[in-house]
């Protein structure tokens, strides 16, 4: 396979090529046509000037111009005066011959026939020094073609290489990348169909880099939110072994294997991609949802019936996740999970005491892994749920909204469409 580089010299060099064989032929046929184009007016000029001097009985008098032969026939075509024997034409062209003035070409010669009182008069030219001029303007071509084409040639690789090197440069910059490098390709290149592409794997390349930046981060908080309740579910294990009618630790080992559960089927349906696919649609009452999931956690709770089409799995891993956040960030006590109509959509809202969310964070949160600065400190919060709801509810054609208050507290409100809005 020929590189960019060969391939731009060839097709420059294929053009090069037709350019110098066009501009030959264009050339060689212009001049020739140019010539004859002289040759007959000049001949058709003379043969003017004899007919009329034969009109007026001054054939005795007639000059022509240099190179041309007179000849006259009979109106049968039977010569009458032959200054060129090898100029004669035969009988058929001779019946051309008119008042006006027309131009035959023939080998060798050129002729222009007119008719007069006398007879058919003929004026003759060789076109052997067109010939020449012809002949002598290829030689100079062909000179000049021997002489440019090799210049054009160095020319043109010297272009192609010029125009290839930012290229190649670019491609070895390409070839250095890996799944450790993935930082931008430098270049110089113009905003033109090659500065394009390489700017397009520049974002692919930053895409890659930041795709794989939310990989080690998903990874490493799964990691940590595996690890403290693992911690605890060892411990409670551990007071299991030394006490094994010790119902509270046996509860909350329950408890703490039930919470690992629903973290790592958010996690499987954050890795396949089920959390926005494989609905199982049914009338569902958010109301109900919300407070079996208030339950669960044991906060308080103040639903009406709202139904809604969608998945019951979902929506109340949904709402699992939203107290389960709500619940680190306050404790019980200071969650409040509360359901209601409105317009057509059920609003569900989980508002907790905590210390709030600042304004610059508000519009992160629901990006994967990400816990905010009060999370970080309290070493709390999965970064997890929050994603998990935002792609259930796009499933659901629903929205998701976070209002906080200056001085601590938060809400998030959940908006679904009602069952008859979505029919």
């Amino acid at each position: 396979m020929l590189s960019f580089r060969a391939r731009l010299f060839l097709a420059f060099a294929l053009l090069w090529l037709l350019f110098l064989g066009g501009a030959w032929y264009l050339a060689g046929r212009s001049v020739d046509q140019a010539l004859k184009r002289r040759l007959e007016a000049t001949l058709a000029q003379d043969a003017l000037r004899a007919a009329e001097a034969y009109r007026k009985g001054q054939a005795g008098a007639l000059l022509t111009t240099g190179g041309v032969y007179l000849h006259l026939y009979a109106q049968d075509g039977t010569p009458l005066a032959l200054t060129r024997p090898d100029h004669r034409l035969p009988p058929e062209r001779l019946r051309r011959a008119g008042p006006t003035p027309e131009v035959l070409w023939e080998e060798g010669f050129a002729a222009a026939l007119v008719a007069t009182p006398l007879g058919l008069l003929v004026l003759t030219a060789e076109t052997s020094p067109i010939e020449a001029a012809l002949e002598a303007l290829r030689e100079a071509l062909l000179r000049a073609f021997l002489l440019l084409f090799p210049l054009g040639l160095a020319l043109v690789y010297l272009t192609a290489r010029l125009a290839a090197r930012p290229l190649e440069a670019v491609a070895r910059e390409i070839t250095r990348r890996s799944p450790d490098r993935l930082d931008p390709v430098p270049h110089r290149l113009p905003k033109d169909e090659f500065g394009r592409m390489v700017e397009a794997v520049n974002a692919l390349l930053q895409a890659l880099k930041e795709a794989k930046e939310r990989e080690r981060a998903f990874l490493a908080e799964a990691s940590h939110e595996l690890r403290t309740p693992l911690t605890v579910l060892l411990g409670h294990l551990d007071r299991l072994g030394r006490n094994p009618m010790d119902l509270e630790a046996l509860r909350t080992a329950r408890a703490t294997a039930e919470r690992m559960r629903r973290l790592v089927e958010d996690l499987l349906a954050l890795a396949r991609g089920e959390v926005e696919r494989n609905l199982n649609l049914h009338i569902v009452d958010l109301g109900e949802v919300a407070r079996e999931a208030a339950l669960e956690y044991g906060v308080a709770a103040e639903a009406e019936s709202a139904e809604v089409l969608g998945d019951p799995d979902r929506l109340l891993q949904l709402l699992r996740n939203l107290v389960a956040n709500a619940v680190r960030a306050a404790g019980k006590e200071g969650v409040r999970v509360r359901v209601r109509r409105e317009a057509d959509h059920a609003l569900l809202e989980v508002e907790d005491s905590g210390p709030g969310i600042a304004p610059d964070e508000r519009e992160q949160i629901f990006d994967l892994c990400y816990r905010g600065r009060a999370g970080r400190k309290a070493g709390q919060g999965s970064g997890i749920g929050l994603s998990v709801a935002v792609g259930i509810l796009r499933r659901h054609q629903g929205r998701i909204d976070v209002i906080s208050k200056r001085d601590g507290g938060s809400t998030f409100v959940v908006a679904v469409p009602l069952k008859q809005a979505r029919a």
